[in-house]
């Protein structure tokens, strides 16, 4: 791995579009699970920007702290990176900010590293590479108290005088520690303010670059020796702690049937612990709908304003409960040092399909719904690994389509025991749509890697952290955090698109009036494709349907009710199943189930695909991929039932 270094005069000829006013810019880098997002919370608290690198789908954390001198810094937190080969986009994204290369971002005035110091042999490979920029730089030593805890010692001024580096001792969880960063950063604000050289003549009491430069791995990795023999390291033993539970958790039979249960739990507090606080979320929408309706006077734009923007919104935070209760497990389990066993864990099954270990939890969490779970797609380091995961997701039978499933059963499937008491038919349907749909996410992966997103297996390398008490601070900015980038990006399109339905289902007016259904634009768009989905077993109205379906898979259930007149419709309305008994064959019936197993019904899921991927390209050749599946499926059921 050899490290990428320019000139700093090479490294400003190809800046573009650099803000000419603003605070300093310092760089917060580390390896994962060294603490430093930690520190990027303490020393930020709830300032802080959360954005995408131009042209890529990095984040980018920007937070904003001020100083004993009253002078501000930017302070970005960089993605956790072991080097800067560039094979990743964390890695590509880590080595353009250092060089100053990020449209509309500075290049950094000082950098702040931060390793774990129970694991500076490996940790500290990445010094070699950022001191090599001969940026002032500062060396933070995180949780070193477990060092000391588990026997290990480090003299502090060896290791900065090997370095030629300021040091600094930190337990970001606790803070103690940090106020030693909080003085080097102001140094660096005060600095900047005084317009002294940033460069490589910065020396003093900031730090300056000494390491010459490695040209190899082995280099730097004897460069490192050498420091930890000056600093006169001593390396902590494992903790009991730790050595007690990776005996069960990784253990050949034990480990992947816990795997298995946390994995359970996981996806049965998803699945239930936020029905509650969706159904109240709902409740608030609609009621404060309704006090908003009764104080405007009746109109179109109150139609337009409540049905479909008030609608639209409800639509999109009725999700925000999973994917807050989703990331707060997934916050735990990593915080913990859990999550890198269950990768290494479920990497042997996931190999044979061709995917990472770190796939199964994205997909596991798709059970809910696949918007948070394409979001927690990013923990799968392989970029191929990482597409093939995020285009597979929305197989897995989301709770949207329960409501479909629910109703289509009860209407055309006699409830009749199989294996006794336990499962009947209708369970024995719901399960077997459920296999389905992983069935279909298993084939495609197992294609992708072999098509068009062959490549080499990527190699698997997990550094397993000890076990560690989650920082509640921690966990509470991580949700607040993940629940704006839902709301930002996701928010947008899905309330477009169900305004736009609304405005479908409304015009032509007829003195003034919304029109009858089969009259409406909606209506008539469902009789255009008529004609493509009768060979299914579909009349035009089950067309509207799939037409207003786009928005949220769930939505067919009201529109079906809209449809044949019947008032306050669920998927218990005995009403809504007799007319669909009426107009559905069984094999109509099964076509339309498995329709919804393949088909990509759902405009959030298309939207955080474009954005994770930044680009049009796959979303839409996943969303007619899935169309096509669920199309030549859904005909197979009807010709042959």
């Amino acid at each position: 791995m050899s490290p990428v270094a320019t000139s700093p005069r090479a490294d400003r000829s190809r800046r573009t579009d650099v803000p000419d006013s603003g605070p300093p810019v310092v760089a917060l880098i580390g390896p994962p699970n060294s603490g430093k997002t930690t520190l990027f919370n303490r020393l930020t608290g709830l300032r802080q920007k959360v954005a995408n690198y131009p042209g890529v789908t990095v984040e980018k954390h920007v937070g904003r702290a001020r100083f004993a001198s009253g002078l501000e810094l930017d302070i970005v937190d960089l993605p956790g990176v072991s080097g800067f080969s560039a094979r990743s986009p964390d890695e590509r994204i880590t080595r353009d900010v250092l060089e100053g290369r990020i449209e509309g971002l500075r290049a950094p005035a000082a950098i702040v590293l931060i390793v774990d110091a129970v694991r500076l042999e490996t940790q500290l490979m990445l010094v070699g590479p950022v001191l090599e920029r001969a940026i002032p730089t500062l060396l933070v030593l995180n949780m070193a108290d477990e060092l000391e805890a588990g026997g290990g010692g480090l003299d502090d001024g060896g290791l900065a005088a090997a370095f030629n580096v300021e040091v600094a001792r930190t337990d970001a969880r606790t803070g103690r520690g940090v106020d030693a960063v909080a003085d080097f950063l102001d140094r660096v604000a005060v600095r900047a303010a005084e317009r002294s050289p940033a460069g490589p003549e910065a020396a003093g009491p900031l730090g300056r670059a000494g390491l010459p430069l490695l040209a190899a791995l082995t280099r730097r990795r004897a460069a490192v020796q050498r420091a930890l023999a000056t600093a006169k390291y001593r390396s902590a033993g494992p903790p009991r702690l730790t050595q007690r539970l990776d005996a069960i958790f990784l253990h050949r039979i034990a480990g992947p049937a816990l795997f298995v249960v946390l994995a359970a739990l996981v996806f049965q507090a998803i699945f239930t612990w936020a029905t509650p606080i969706m159904d109240g979320v709902e409740l608030g929408i609609a009621s404060s709908g309704q006090w908003v309706a009764a104080r405007l006077p009746a109109s179109w734009f109150r139609d337009l304003l409540i049905d479909g923007v008030w609608a639209g919104v409800g639509s999109v935070l009725v999700f925000l409960p999973q994917i807050l209760i989703l990331f707060l497990f997934l916050g735990i389990l990593e915080d913990s040092g859990y999550m890198a066993r269950a990768a290494v864990i479920a990497d042997r099954m996931m190999m044979r399909v061709g995917l990472q270990g770190r796939a199964f939890l994205p997909l596991l969490s798709a059970y809910a719904c696949a918007v948070p779970a394409i979001l927690s797609a990013r923990t799968v380091d392989d970029e191929r690994d990482r597409l093939a995961t995020m285009f597979v997701t929305p197989f897995m039978t989301c709770s949207a389509r329960l409501p479909v499933y629910a109703l289509l059963i009860a209407a055309f499937i006699p409830e009749r025991p199989l294996l006794g008491p336990f499962v009947g038919t209708r369970a024995a349907t719901m399960l077997g749509l459920y296999a389905l749909g992983l069935a279909a996410a298993v084939g495609t992966a197992f294609l992708l890697r072999r098509t068009v997103l062959r490549g080499k297996p990527a190699g698997f390398v997990m550094e397993l952290p000890p076990y560690r008490i989650p920082s509640l601070r921690t966990l509470g900015l991580r949700l607040l955090d993940r629940s704006k980038i839902f709301l930002r990006r996701v928010g947008k399109i899905i309330l477009a698109v169900t305004i736009v339905l609304w405005v479908l289902a409304q015009f032509p007016r007829i003195d003034g009036s919304p029109p009858p259904i089969e009259e409406s634009a909606l209506g008539q768009m469902g009789q255009v494709i008529e004609p493509a989905i009768e060979p299914l077993g579909f009349d035009w109205r089950i067309g509207v349907g799939l037409v207003a379906s786009l928005a949220a898979r769930e939505v067919i259930v009201g529109t079906l009710g809209t449809i044949y007149g019947i008032e306050d419709t669920d998927e218990t309305s005995l009403e809504l199943r007799a007319a669909l008994q009426r107009d559905l064959d069984f094999g109509g019936a099964v076509a339309l189930l498995v329709f919804f197993v393949f088909a990509l019904q759902c405009m959030s899921t298309v939207a955080m695909m474009k954005r994770e991927t930044a680009g049009w390209k796959w979303p839409l050749t996943q969303f007619f991929y899935m169309l096509a599946l669920a199309y030549v499926g859904a005909l197979a059921a009807n010709q042959l039932l």
